[in-house]
């Protein structure tokens, strides 16, 4: 333990959005903090590529939804988003192709989007206000509350809010369910329970709590940061650099030290070891305990992990077009083949689908400089079941699928036109973030692994070590990885202030 009046210090492994968020609470909490990043740059999977022919790609997080968790992060050290970067309202936030010429664009405007309503299912816009009126509560207790606890004991839950809106919040109601008993038509079916996507499980599965994402998508709306998702990562690099964080890139941790019952000391590859009173390990859950642990101080052997219901791994193309493409938008989701297929071959029946759905972004729609005057970057992502092969014949097999699809929706050639192309895919996600089975999203957020059925957030054989991001709680995506940042800090100071 730290001596009196010595600053306690702690290292963070891992420098993606959970990482940033929980060194930056740290080091404003008064401890000397250093962050370790196994790449060449911070992000983690937020990392941006840069090519030498003028193209700029986020390579993993591409929607800012939930705008009030990225301002209440900054505002908790002074600041606002507005201080580092620029944000854009989208309009259309997003668009989803149902088949040729079949095309619906999700408006900024309240009305214009009951007027879509109406003209897809008659009287469902009233169906819809009640719909999002419910979700609105859900997104104001669930992520106002709910996400900010630590899942360490059932007591947590003990809340007027929670206990007197435990049926309101719909827990133990599948999602599917609940969106059909609004909704009867496939369009608005498919519409609503897209966000599950981006939870990683079927709507069948995953309780009826998360429509608060259509409160999210819907209603707070869907925005961009001007420069991408680099923009938010350097600025919280820089809120926590000015809290005293120290950054060390290229630094992959080989090992912890235990030492006591406490994670004393990280193992740097030049095998020398630094000494820390607390650490936050906001890398892969199972890379930290299989590999930095091992056996005798991990909290879950490897019949835990192979039995969770991990979200998809995806296969990404990154792709540069020496054109303009009329018919894309900002956000395109590509709904013209059979979701419950899709979802079959990544949950049920893993293997490299038959017919996928996909998605594809392309900013420079939005933001001028992420492409070459003229140009397109085109980011397209298939789910995919973790833990698949995966060779570069198969990756080319499906990108030719692709782009024969894609080609079709905009009546253009694209192919031609490439000056740019990377792929990326489960190898990459391994080698990268030392990703269980390649997985890009987590753990999918079924009723069996939600909040305190999560992985734990605090090893439960060390004193001082504990996880943030998203392998615990509260989940995956952008705004449950920063609250896990701060839940994880949170835990360390209660953890040192009690010692």
């Amino acid at each position: 333990m730290p001596k009196q009046n010595i600053l306690p210090k702690v290292a963070v492994i891992g420098s993606g959005f959970a990482g940033l968020s929980a060194a930056a609470h740290l080091a404003k909490a008064g401890y000397l903090v250093d962050v370790y990043e196994k790449n060449d740059t911070i992000g983690g999977r937020a990392r941006q590529l840069r090519t030498d022919n003028g193209y700029v790609f986020d390579m993993g997080p591409s929607w800012y939804w939930m705008p009030d968790v990225f301002e209440k992060f900054f505002n908790e050290f002074g600041y606002k988003p507005s201080d580092f970067y620029e944000l854009i309202k989208l309009d259309p936030g997003f668009s989803i192709v149902f088949g040729h010429n079949d095309i619906v664009n999700i408006p900024d405007n309240p009305i214009a989007l009951d007027e879509i309503f109406e003209s897809i299912e008659k009287g469902s816009s009233k169906q819809l206000a009640t719909f999002m009126k419910e979700a609105e509560y859900k997104y104001n207790v669930g992520m106002k509350k709910l996400v900010y606890k630590p899942g360490l004991s059932f007591t947590e839950f003990i809340d007027s809010d929670i206990i007197t809106g435990v049926f309101k919040l719909q827990l133990f109601q599948s999602f599917s369910e609940h969106v059909k008993k609004y909704f009867k038509h496939p369009k608005l079916i498919a519409l609503m329970e897209f966000p599950i996507l981006f939870l990683g499980a079927t709507a069948k599965n995953t309780p009826a709590l998360y429509s608060l994402m259509n409160y999210a998508g819907l209603k707070l709306g869907t925005w961009y940061p001007k420069g991408g998702f680099a923009a938010v990562i350097d600025a919280m690099k820089k809120v926590a650099e000015r809290q005293g964080v120290n950054f060390y890139i290229n630094e992959p941790i080989l090992k912890i030290n235990i030492i006591n019952k406490n994670a004393s000391q990280v193992i740097l590859v030049n095998k020398k070891a630094r000494e820390y009173d607390a650490i936050v390990a906001a890398a892969d859950y199972h890379h930290v305990e299989n590999v930095l642990l091992g056996d005798d101080y991990r909290n879950y052997d490897e019949k835990y992990w192979d039995k969770r219901l991990l979200a998809p791994s995806s296969l990404i193309f990154y792709l540069g077009v020496t054109k303009k493409i009329s018919k894309l938008d900002h956000h395109n989701l590509f709904f013209d083949e059979d979701l419950k297929v899709h979802e079959d071959e990544i949950y049920q029946n893993p293997q490299w689908p038959s017919k996928p759905l996909f998605y594809v972004c392309c900013t420079s729609k939005t933001d001028a400089k992420v492409a070459p005057e003229g140009h397109e970057n085109i980011f397209i992502l298939m789910p995919l079941a973790t833990g698949l092969t995966d060779t570069e014949e198969l990756r080319e097999q499906y990108f030719d699928m692709i782009m024969e699809r894609l080609e079709k929706h905009t009546s253009e050639s694209i192919r031609p036109h490439i000056d740019y192309k990377k792929s990326y895919c489960i190898n990459d996600f391994v080698k990268d973030y030392n990703s269980y089975k390649g997985n890009a999203y987590g753990l999918a957020n079924t009723l069996m692994q939600t909040a305190n059925l999560k992985p734990s957030i605090k090893n439960k054989k060390l004193n001082n070590l504990f996880y943030a991001g998203q392998l615990t709680v509260p989940g995956p995506g952008v705004p449950p990885s920063i609250i896990s940042g701060k839940v994880a800090a949170l835990q360390i100071r209660n953890y040192i202030n009690n010692s």
